[in-house]
């Protein structure tokens, strides 16, 4: 079927107006945050109700057209870069919250709902929703849940798979699967919702989202401790966690973080240190008083120069606002920014930490490792210029051993970016050629033309 023809019946699901196929709007939508070669789609279709995706979707498959849905777009491992040619499906005008309910602690969301957006919203009606992806003003939560992307939070509180209750999506076929439930409990069938959480939209294309709402937290108290060296920081992670407290936050930035930070915030911080850590205790007041009190001793006892405590409210808001700054201050640095997310047992973050000082050592480059060292999550970034060809490829030589030291550590690939293009070659590394042959059948199963995402993940 020719293009012209294809689009007009795009055009009757959707409305002339959410079909577009000039070279601008292709282009537009032809990238991620990933550094990755951009693919231009044919076309971009924009939805304006859920029920118009199970026609969209179908319309797709009858035709073989590789098909790539698309939030925000702030996902960095390639998730959103379409198949050259195919379709790119945005979700951002499905931006409905259907239900918040208090009573029994959830919300129905479509998925193009934005995350901080929501949050607020939630907390407006005095209830809480962690997570809190570094990308939250702008990203929506159809591409939380489809990458299952993390945040500070996820120490204490989980990641985005820790509060999808349910989901309704689309098959291929355009019929709209259902799964989950608003009870606490729910084992009816196969857990095809967790199965959609993390897929990056490989298997089906999502509708409604129920997500588990909790109560906020009574009281909480955010501080700085002031480390000379990395070593030194990293231990005093260890040492918390091994005291069995657990702060609802406890990011780690190295001092090249804390350099470009400072220079584009200017919110106070040690420009001298060798790292800080930013902790944060929340619960009732006596366990967060108790609790603030072990950390600062045990920061002290490991060797902090400096603990600072947050004594009022816009103080604890400048050391999140930093935190949050890492990366867009990194990125002014240099043309380009590669930003990966090896993840470790938190046991194993001083050794991680001393294999990136090794690897930038070894390949000549300037990486400056911030993260969310209660989890082990750390975010190793390489400031450079992909325009310089030679460098380049010792960027790409120095990813390469990054995956290897936390592999050989009990790591992971991606705590909270996905797979995407950007990982699958590393995929059978970490898992094994039986586990990829078997996810590969499951998706030929569910997706017998290879419409959904194309390429993402297992590669196919």
């Amino acid at each position: 079927m020719g293009a012209e023809k294809l689009i007009k019946d795009f055009q009757a699901i959707v409305g002339a107006e959410n079909v577009m196929s000039s070279e601008s709007d292709r282009h537009a939508y032809s990238y991620d945050s990933a550094v990755l070669d951009p693919a231009v789609p044919a076309f971009v279709v924009k939805p304006v109700s859920t029920e118009q995706l199970g026609p969209v979707t179908k319309l797709c498959n009858e035709h073989g057209l590789p098909m790539t849905v698309r939030g925000a777009g702030t996902n960095l491992s390639g998730g959103t870069i379409p198949h050259p040619g195919g379709v790119v499906v945005l979700t951002n005008g499905l931006n409905k919250i259907i239900e918040i309910n208090e009573e029994d602690l959830y919300a129905v969301v479509e998925p193009g709902v934005v995350t901080a957006q929501f949050a607020a919203q939630v907390a407006q009606r005095g209830l809480f929703y962690p997570p809190d992806p570094g990308s939250q003003t702008v990203s929506t939560l159809g591409g939380n849940v489809a990458e299952n992307a993390g945040g500070l939070r996820g120490l204490k509180y989980g990641v985005t798979k820790d509060y999808v209750m349910g989901m309704d999506f689309y098959d291929v076929n355009g019929d709209l699967i259902k799964s989950g439930s608003r009870t606490v409990k729910c084992v009816t069938g196969y857990n095809l919702a967790g199965l959609m959480v993390a897929s990056e939209g490989t298997l089906g294309v999502f509708s409604n989202i129920i997500l588990k709402l909790v109560p906020p937290p009574k009281a909480s108290k955010a501080m700085m401790a002031v480390f000379s060296d990395v070593e030194t920081a990293c231990e005093t992670v260890a040492a918390i966690i091994a005291n069995h407290i657990v702060p609802c936050t406890l990011e780690f930035l190295d001092n090249a973080t804390i350099r470009y930070v400072e220079d584009f915030t200017k919110a106070g911080l040690p420009t001298d240190a060798g790292a800080i850590l930013l902790i944060e205790v929340d619960g009732h007041m006596a366990e967060v008083i108790e609790d603030a009190e072990k950390v600062v001793n045990i920061c002290k006892k490991c060797g902090a120069g400096e603990v600072k405590m947050a004594e009022t409210a816009e103080e604890r808001e400048a050391l999140w606002t930093a935190r949050r700054n890492a990366l867009p201050a990194l990125a002014r640095a240099k043309p380009t920014t590669v930003l990966e997310d090896a993840t470790v047992p938190r046991s194993q973050i001083p050794a991680m930490m001393a294999g990136l000082k090794r690897i930038a050592a070894k390949y000549k480059l300037d990486i400056g490792t911030f993260g969310h060292a209660g989890d082990g999550n750390l975010h190793p970034t390489i400031l450079c210029d992909n325009r310089n060809k030679e460098e380049f490829h010792r960027v790409e030589e120095a990813v390469d051993e990054i995956f290897d030291v936390a592999l050989s550590l009990k790591g992971t690939l991606s705590g909270e970016h996905g797979i995407g293009m950007a990982k699958s070659k590393w995929m059978e590394k970490e898992t094994s050629r039986a586990t990829l042959d078997y996810s590969l059948k499951m998706k030929k199963a569910i997706d017998p033309k290879g419409i959904l995402n194309p390429g993402k993940i297992i590669g196919e």
